[in-house]
């Protein structure tokens, strides 16, 4: 049964993250949250100061990116990036993991990466996002029990950037079954990329997902026009 739409607002992390996203489309972004009732706006750091304004007198959160997209910066980088971006006024950051240090197995070095960002955040939520389309089975596995042990509150699928030669760029309904299976119920899981109806968001929070990020949250709430982009 699919989920009422409201219900599933409620969950939505309401993205913009384009190279070439402008002030007016910002200002849309948090005029759609307001209306729809989306948990939050995740947009880059630098729209942080106009969404503050824009969402000011509501319940619409704002959720920034950090290391977005690579995920490659110093951790020190990443600190002070999430630092500066919940001084602005952010409430939650969605951080990329070290991707390369995954593949060349640095446990602690990817370990360290996690905790240094969420030492900064000190105590607002931190989603890691793992890119799942360039793992495999194991080092998902990893990636979850490396987040979890480091205090991050959520793991997260995509960036909604990454490009695999072969197979999904995005959230899998697979994905989110094994990632909920290796946090447990202590930790959310945040389906992201390529969701843009309101079945597929219905099959990520069936999976185990407790939160949603798409840039097609309008559409899924009922509109019949999508966004284009699948992050």
């Amino acid at each position: 049964m699919l989920q009422n739409q409201s219900s599933v607002a409620q969950l939505i992390d309401h993205t913009l993250l384009r190279a070439d996203c402008t002030s007016q489309e910002i200002q849309k972004l948090c005029a759609e949250a307001k209306e729809y009732g989306f948990f939050s706006v995740c947009i880059h750091p630098f729209f942080i100061d106009q969404a503050k304004i824009e969402l000011s007198g509501s319940a619409v959160k704002i959720c920034t990116v950090i290391g977005f997209p690579l995920g490659a910066n110093l951790t020190s980088t990443k600190a002070t990036e999430c630092e500066q971006a919940l001084a602005a006024g952010a409430n939650e950051v969605d951080m990329v993991i070290n991707i390369s240090a995954l593949k060349d197995k640095r446990d602690s070095a990817i370990l360290e990466d996690i905790k240094g960002v969420v030492t900064a955040a000190r105590g607002c939520p931190v989603k890691v996002i793992l890119e799942t389309a360039l793992l495999n089975e194991q080092e998902k596995i990893l990636a979850c029990e490396l987040a979890k042990e480091a205090g991050a509150q959520y793991v997260k699928t995509s960036t909604g950037f990454a490009r695999p030669a072969h197979g999904p760029a995005g959230a899998t309904v697979e994905d989110i079954r094994l990632l909920r299976t290796i946090v447990g119920p202590e930790m959310g899981v945040k389906a992201s990329g390529g969701i843009r109806d309101l079945a597929t968001a219905t099959a990520m929070i069936a999976a185990g997902a407790t939160r949603l990020g798409t840039s097609n949250s309008v559409a899924i709430v009922g509109a019949t026009t999508l966004i284009t982009g699948d992050y």
